[in-house]
């Protein structure tokens, strides 16, 4: 039986990994790998004998998959990483999603600028996936605050030909031929920093979540702010915390009740679709007025608690990346998040009290979890 927590920690400086026993008493550390180097996206491959995966992020040497069958005690690169067709004109600039497909060495690869890629083998060979990576809406995407990035590659667990893909600044992408083809899909998804609030795409989707036992259920964390922020036009409606039941087809915003619905990370509980996280920053991309929490919702959207226990009551301005906050899939799920200043919090109990694991990493980028 699964009996160990491991944490994958993407960072500025390489990846770390931590262990712990089902308990969670303490976790053990190790790392950095790829030390140095940033790393923005990372996967935890429980299928058969589990592999790490992490982008490496190298200025000098370009785009690296690591890759390590031991828990991290030591990564390998891949033989090969995506990369655009010399003809293509693009330059691959950062990897900021690893997902596992199909079969047991299927993998994806979201990509700046945004494009999609697909291995067969484990990372080792790669090849573009040109539905969305040629799509004819690619050449009038617009690079967000982060760049131009495919960060969410969400596929359907029941539906294999079903996919979702968030991309800033293109909006929501899906497809339902398994990924030959895409369409943009994103009604009532705004884009508040432009003319037209709600344009076919080009929107700054933060994040996409679902969950295997609602299908068509998916919860986003858009560039909203608009609550507080009074943006060309005036204040618009809130369009930063949106859910969808149709599949992604159409969106409505859940925000009411929340601080703001500006944010960049958003959870679903593994055990319950109607649980949802999210935690919401300022315009300044901090915490607002200093003042950290998490943000549950056990009903969809339709009301929102404030989960603070344990965290600073005031002067803490830190920020949450969009793969920054991750759950785990024991029966009393914890939550954890890793700041840009290094801090690695667990909220126990689904996330009613908060203790900091560890607080001097380097800026933490992304936090992936599994129970192995």
């Amino acid at each position: 039986m699964p009996d160990r927590v491991i944490l994958a920690i993407g960072t500025k400086k390489g990846i770390f990994v931590a262990e712990s026993s089902k308990a969670r008493g303490s976790f053990a550390l190790r790392g950095p790998s790829g030390p140095g180097i940033p790393v923005y996206a990372a996967l935890i491959d429980t299928r058969g004998k589990p592999r790490i995966y992490a982008s490496s992020c190298n200025p000098f040497f370009g785009m690296k998959v690591l890759r390590s069958t031991d828990l991290g005690k030591k990564f390998q690169e891949t033989k090969s990483a995506p990369a655009f067709p010399k003809d293509d004109g693009r330059a691959l600039a950062n990897i900021w999603a690893l997902e596992p497909g199909a079969g047991r060495d299927d993998l994806w690869a979201g990509v700046e600028p945004a494009s999609l890629f697909r291995s067969p083998d484990g990372g080792d060979t790669w090849e573009m996936v040109p539905g969305i990576s040629n799509h004819e809406h690619s050449r009038k995407w617009l690079p967000g605050n982060g760049g131009l990035c495919l960060h969410t590659i969400l596929r359907d667990g029941r539906d294999g030909n079903r996919m979702h893909l968030g991309i800033s600044t293109g909006g929501h992408y899906l497809s339902e031929d398994g990924g030959a083809t895409f369409r943009a899909s994103n009604n009532g998804v705004g884009a508040g920093f432009v003319p037209d609030p709600y344009p076919e795409f080009g929107q700054c989707v933060h994040k996409i979540v679902g969950h295997e036992d609602a299908p068509g259920r998916l919860y986003m964390q858009n560039h909203g702010g608009w609550a507080t922020w009074d943006g060309p036009g005036g204040p618009r409606p809130d369009i930063g915390v949106l859910r969808s039941d149709d599949h992604g087809k159409s969106w409505r915003s859940i925000a009411k009740g929340l601080p703001s619905d500006f944010g960049f990370p958003i959870v679903v509980h593994p055990h319950d679709a109607d649980t949802v996280y999210v935690m919401p920053h300022d315009m300044t991309r901090t915490c607002p007025g200093g003042a950290p929490a998490v943000w549950r919702s056990a009903n969809g959207g339709g009301t929102w608690k404030r989960l603070a226990k344990g965290f600073p009551k005031k002067e803490s301005f830190f920020t949450v990346q969009r793969d920054g906050m991750t759950m785990d899939r024991l029966k009393s799920s914890a939550l954890y998040f890793g700041t840009t200043t290094g801090q690695l919090w667990i909220g126990r109990d689904g996330g009613e009290e908060w203790s900091c694991l560890y607080d001097s990493l380097p800026p933490i980028h992304c936090v992936k979890v599994a129970v192995v």
